[in-house]
């Protein structure tokens, strides 16, 4: 995933830096705000997690009572273990229905599968809906946040990529901008053969599919085209529609900082003969691609996750650096968690360790993932399995055997910050750690005065 490597660039790059302070006055202070109206927010926490394990505790059992309800009015349900296998029911689906365009609203199991590349590779073309993945596909770039996926780009580059790719006049207002998109995605929806969506939850009782949006382009690409394909993560389900309006009261707050979003979209089945709009034809794919290798390991609570961004935008790292730092489809503390349990430990050796362990993340969660201890527990996974560097490991062992011996530890804890100390010089910074260059490269460490905490605290007690 080339983390540390990505990390530089991004944190000289002075455009996306004043990107991100976006996060703070838009996401961070509105969940704030948000949470601050409901008296019994951590109840709710408590509550929402329980529904998450009881789903996932019973996840066979959940998942074919969707199926059954799904099918009994009109859907078609599809298993794929992996994101090939999703390509190839998609494409065999487009070719068995004569599809030449599809319209997508915005889906990150669909990311995770690289969709786009494997319709267009079909002869299919594609064209995604949500405004900020929109201009991510006129861009030709990933997206670098789950709820606002192209927050790394002001409007000054939008509106010269609108410009180019549209071919109309310069515009720099917002309304007109959002407008001009409205005004060229349009007609896409009137002439889309098949309209591809994900899914926030899906539901066991009802075999309901259910997205939650901000934008109309949601309901549109489920409703006008023919074809409706659903993509989603198994771990999606819940299993009644009550437990879907606790997790909906935490799902708006913890994303983008509203008590309800503009849209919430059920789909049940396909269109009756008496509906004006639907689809005739409903399928829904639901992908494992490494999920259930989580079901009854340390990892599983991880599978409670909603797609909120929380953990991302209240996160120092993704703060600092963005999503792109991250090298896939998931960033920020999931991100750190995801992509390794997805895609192999050994692929994402750098993840784990994108943090602080400050617990920010966990605070924030709505669905109450411990974040921090899933990072150190994939440390101590890379550690066992021998994928960290030789002389890390072996710093580690030398660590661990003296912090079991106290007297050998004060010793070296007595040496060390008296060079600590000398190294400091009058100034008391250190502006260089050997071996800990990382630490000193963009910020001087205070020195120790000289004594160590066993020192001080005798001290202070005598």
């Amino acid at each position: 995933m080339h983390f540390k490597e990505r990390v530089g660039a991004k944190l000289a790059d002075v455009k996306l830096q004043a990107a991100l302070k976006k996060l703070q006055g838009n996401f961070v202070k509105g969940r704030a705000d948000r949470v601050a109206e409901l008296d019994n927010f951590e109840e709710l926490r408590t509550h929402a997690a329980a529904i998450r394990d009881r789903a996932l505790n019973s996840l066979d059992v959940y998942l074919e009572e969707f199926e059954k309800n799904a099918t009994a009015r009109g859907a078609i349900v599809h298993w794929a273990e992996t994101t090939a296998d999703v390509n190839r029911i998609v494409c065999e689906l487009a070719a068995r229905y004569d599809v030449k365009k599809a319209v997508k609203s915005k889906s990150m199991v669909s990311e995770e599968c690289a969709l786009n590349d494997a319709l267009e590779a079909a002869g299919v073309e594609v064209v995604e809906t949500d405004l900020g993945e929109y201009i991510l596909q006129l861009a030709k770039e990933p997206p670098s946040h789950i709820i606002a996926p192209v927050i790394h780009k002001g409007r000054d580059e939008i509106s010269d990529l609108f410009a180019e790719k549209h071919q109309r006049p310069r515009k720099t207002d917002i309304t007109e901008l959002t407008h001009e998109a409205r005004e060229m995605l349009r007609s896409h929806f009137l002439t889309a053969d098949m309209g591809i969506s994900g899914a926030n939850f899906i539901v066991a009782e009802t075999g309901t599919t259910l997205i939650v949006t901000n934008e109309g382009n949601g309901r549109m690409t489920t409703t006008l085209p023919r074809v409706h394909v659903a993509v989603t993560g198994i771990e999606k389900v819940v299993p009644t529609l009550e437990d879907v309006t606790t997790l909906l009261r935490l799902l708006p707050r913890s994303a983008t900082g509203q008590t309800i979003s503009n849209y919430i979209s059920f789909t049940t089945g396909i269109k009756d003969a008496q509906d004006a709009f639907g689809a005739e034809y409903f399928h829904i794919i639901l992908l494992d691609a490494g999920r259930t290798k989580l079901i009854g390991t340390d990892m599983q609570e991880m599978l409670r996750c909603i797609r909120c961004g929380a953990c991302m935008n209240h996160c120092p790292v993704y703060q600092n650096v963005g999503g792109h730092a991250y090298g896939w489809v998931y960033p920020g503390p999931m991100g750190s968690i995801l992509t390794p349990t997805y895609v192999g430990l050994e692929n994402a050796l750098d993840l784990p360790h994108a943090s602080t362990l400050c617990n920010q993340c966990g605070v924030v969660c709505p669905v109450k993932i411990p974040l921090p201890d899933l990072m150190r527990k994939l440390r101590e996974k890379q550690v066992e399995r021998g994928l960290r560097p030789w002389h890390e490991r072996f710093a580690l062992r030398m660590w661990s055997w003296a912090v079991q011996r106290p007297g050998v530890y004060a010793l070296l804890s007595k040496f060390g910050v008296t060079v600590l100390g000398w190294m400091g010089g009058s100034a008391k910074l250190i502006h260089y750690l050997p071996f800990g260059g990382g630490w000193t490269d963009g910020r001087d460490m205070p020195a120790p005065q000289g004594k160590t905490f066993r020192e001080i605290y005798a001290q202070q007690k005598r």
